[in-house]
């Protein structure tokens, strides 16, 4: 079996967006176009992709550099053709190629093997699709039986030509041994005076090589992005798409034209994701969960029954099952919740664990602590775990009363049922069955006045 090199062309500057990054490091439900390519290639097994890159060339190899590409530099852009064969010295004998382009980001798996496919059989496959508006796009031209003649771009295309509704997406994919007899033949005798990859398909036709046609199963794999505008619309497409298979496996969404997914979302059945919400990186629900309106959810794990309130921030956090978040809650990295447990609103949690059961429910700051179960922590409660230099962890049992508006000046443990009046300031660790009260004595002045207005 030959093995599989993938070209992906990743030059381009992307004159119409406007930007200072080139084109193929702009996001798309979070991750860069190019790498929803090379993510669609790994598939691939005993897989090379070799990556061709141009402009800011530093910048896209640094972000892609963990994909285990290898990068060649077209520092000249001349064509399509010119690209490609910089990737020559990089490709294997015996091997199958495969020609993916950085800002057409959608292109599936299925579409990447039924390419394979037709090279394995002895063909050239050609990725192809009817649009109703074909404006600027290269022009599919067969022959009577409706066999693949050659492709013609827009610009060179006469009248009749530009009637044709049959496109080229640019991808295909044929043998080495083509390719590099081929690839040396193209002229750039055109109006742009470049180097067409696209001409290939005209000389392999004449080397009496079969083109087969290969369509996607949907146009959105063969959109590319030129400009803003198209990348957003790709953008809703997708999570349009995304959305479609979060509720036929069993889940609800309250409007599915606005939900997020900029990642990885695992989900079981029965859960309810209310408008505005966003999930990021890879996220894991269980079963039965609720979502509230404009929650930002990432890297996260939600076990089963669990709420997230309205407005509440999610970020690398665990939250156990029956446990209540929000609203206006923040979970920071490192927080685990326990099961039935509750934060309400305006409380930051930071690596910190609150035991089952436990209530912290409103105007709080937990960081670095560990929280036993069934604690009470009231509103106002600040553990104060910097000293300007260290962090310090604070230890919490279980049945602990803590009352409103206290601080807990970290190093420090407040053992089981043990207590601490409102208003404290806490410096020392109390015993179990303990009451701490840290307030300074109280005075009442007689005669006092008020300044004058």
């Amino acid at each position: 079996m030959n093995k599989i090199d993938v070209i992906i062309l990743a030059a381009g500057k992307g004159t119409r967006m406007n930007s200072s990054l080139p084109k193929v490091l702009h996001k798309l439900a979070g991750r860069t176009l190019l790498h929803h390519v090379i993510s669609a290639v790994n598939c691939v097994s005993d897989c090379r992709i070799i990556v061709i890159t141009g402009y800011k060339a530093e910048a896209v190899e640094k972000l892609h550099a963990q994909n285990n590409c290898i990068f060649v530099r077209q520092s000249e852009q001349l064509g399509t053709a010119h690209a490609v064969k910089m990737a020559l010295p990089h490709i294997r004998d015996l091997s199958d190629v495969l020609i993916l382009y950085g800002d057409v980001p959608l292109v599936s798996t299925c579409t990447i093997r039924k390419m394979i496919g037709a090279v394995k059989e002895g063909q050239i496959g050609l990725l192809t699709v009817e649009k109703d508006n074909p404006f600027g796009y290269g022009r599919i031209v067969s022959n009577e039986q409706g066999c693949i003649e050659s492709i013609v771009e827009h610009n060179d295309a006469t009248s009749d030509q530009l009637k044709i509704t049959e496109v080229n997406t640019g991808v295909m994919a044929m043998n080495v041994s083509q390719l590099k007899k081929w690839i040396p033949k193209i002229k750039d005798d055109n109006r742009n005076n470049e180097y067409y990859l696209t001409d290939i398909i005209e000389i392999a036709r004449l080397n009496s090589c079969a083109i087969r046609r290969i369509q996607p199963n949907s146009v959105i794999e063969v959109e590319g992005v030129n400009n803003r505008e198209q990348l957003s619309r790709l953008e809703r497409s997708y999570q349009k798409r995304l959305a479609y298979e979060f509720m036929v496996s069993g889940n609800s969404l309250a409007d599915p034209s606005r939900f997020d997914q900029r990642g990885k979302l695992k989900t079981g059945i029965d859960n309810y994701i209310d408008v505005n919400c966003i999930f990021e990186g890879e996220v894991q629900l269980g079963n039965n969960i609720t979502i509230g309106p404009n929650c930002y959810i990432t890297n996260s794990i939600i076990d089963d029954y669990a709420e997230i309130k309205a407005n509440s921030y999610v970020e690398s956090s665990k939250i156990k099952s029956g446990a209540t978040v929000g609203p206006f809650a923040r979970l920071r990295p490192g927080t685990l919740i326990g099961k039935g447990s509750k934060v309400g609103n305006f409380v930051e949690i930071k690596k910190t664990t609150l035991g089952n059961r436990s209530k912290v429910n409103h105007l709080t700051y937990l960081g670095n602590a560990t929280i036993g179960s069934d604690a009470n922590i009231g509103a106002g409660t600040i553990t104060c775990n910097y000293d300007g230099s260290k962090k310090h962890e604070t230890t919490i049992g279980e049945n602990v009363f803590v009352g409103s508006n206290t601080t807990l000046v970290a190093p420090i443990t407040l053992s089981n049922d043990s207590f601490v009046a409102a208003g404290s300031t806490v410096t020392n660790s109390v015993s179990e069955g303990q009451l701490a009260v840290g307030r300074a004595k109280q005075r009442n002045v007689t005669g006092w006045k008020p300044p004058a207005k």
